[in-house]
């Protein structure tokens, strides 16, 4: 792509993003909370466009200026300073270009909401659960070093350990930009600790990451919902599993059922539910956008194929492998503690180019 070119597609956002600036500072604006919501979004996605293109910008004036001091300077230190910053100008030309067009590529709407991140143990049996346990303190381990806020909002535990089923919420920046790339199936193999013979055995665990719907992306009446109380399980003492604070809630329409039990408060449980089934409902409408880009890119796994296996991990050998994109690491140990960042930067660069290649392709 041309420089100039470039250039005047990055310039030409420059007007609405200034439109944008002076609608949020307008007052009127500001009383209307859904549009004030939207046009806050909008600036946030165009912010680094802009930012990036006045970079690329004197990036591209300032190698002129100093092939233009090489080409007639006589003065020999002038001259060397030139040649030394067009060395240090030029490499960074066609990097500042790459940024720009992954950039102007319209993201996944929903990269920058939080996470509803749901678990469940696959075949295997009791083994599957407690793998599925050890992917739950996988994820809890990697969200405190992100600095992300962890709420369980529904879990029924495995008999030897572990969970069959859990359901957790992650807040914080860009959390399902991140998250998403965890869906699909995650196979284990090793030695369960159920087994008394010491043979390797292969279980597997289904994780589904859905966008947390916000308060405007569904319009979902209580009308169209039947509440259901009842008595919570699990751990939490007396008080917990004596009252009716535990939560169910139907979607009449669609038939969708959440449920919540991990708080002692009905009214928190209620208010959890609530949010899960709104996001549960906005994602039937986001598989379509998952289905129409999941045979485009092998990094993405569709939410509701439970069927695809993403990833393995071998005890015996000690190596996690990807295989969306054939990655694979040997320290397992360190992996499941929660440093899960490398594999996620590395599913990113190749979605990232994958994303340049359907662009072109327009």
């Amino acid at each position: 792509m041309a420089e100039n070119t470039l250039l005047e597609k990055v310039l030409s956002l420059e007007g609405k993003f200034k439109s944008i600036q002076d609608q949020l500072s307008d007052p009127s604006v500001m009383s209307d909370m859904k549009k004030y919501v939207q046009l806050n979004k909008d600036y946030k996605e165009l912010e680094p466009i802009i930012q990036k293109g006045h970079e690329y910008e004197k990036t591209v004036s300032d190698l002129q200026s100093a092939k233009d001091i090489l080409l007639n300077e006589k003065d020999d230190e002038l001259r060397e300073m030139a040649r030394e910053e067009i060395a240090e100008l030029e490499p960074r030309i066609p990097e500042l270009e790459q940024e720009i067009k992954l950039l102007l590529i319209p993201a996944d709407p929903d990269d920058s909401k939080n996470a509803i991140v749901e678990i469940r143990g696959g075949t295997g049996g009791d083994e599957a659960a407690i793998f599925a346990g050890d992917l739950f303190r996988m994820y809890q381990h990697f969200a405190e070093s992100k600095g992300w806020r962890l709420e369980v909002t529904d879990q029924a535990p495995g008999t030897s350990g572990g969970f069959k089923q859990i359901v957790f919420k992650l807040s914080g920046d860009g959390v399902y930009g991140v998250m998403k790339y965890e869906s699909g199936v995650h196979r284990v193999q090793r030695v369960p600790q159920t087994e008394t013979q010491g043979r390797i055995q292969t279980s597997a665990a289904s994780v589904a990451v859905f966008p947390e719907a916000g308060e405007f992306d569904v319009d979902l009446s209580w009308d169209d919902i039947r509440l259901d109380l009842f008595c919570s399980s699990g751990p939490g003492g007396q008080g917990v599993n004596t009252t009716y604070s535990a939560v169910r809630l139907t979607h009449i329409p669609s038939g969708l059922v959440v449920q919540c039990q991990e708080e002692r408060s009905q009214l928190k449980n209620k208010d959890r539910a609530f949010e899960e089934l709104r996001t549960r409902l906005y994602n039937l409408e986001h598989q379509k956008y998952l289905d129409g880009i999941a045979a485009k890119r092998k990094t993405m796994v569709s939410t509701g194929d439970r069927s695809a296996k993403i990833r393995t991990y071998n005890y015996p050998q000690g190596r996690v492998t990807d295989h969306r994109i054939n990655w694979s690491m040997y320290n397992l140990p360190v992996f499941m503690d929660g440093d899960i960042q490398e594999c996620i930067d590395q599913l990113q660069i190749a979605e990232n180019a994958e994303r340049l290649k359907e662009a072109g392709e327009e």
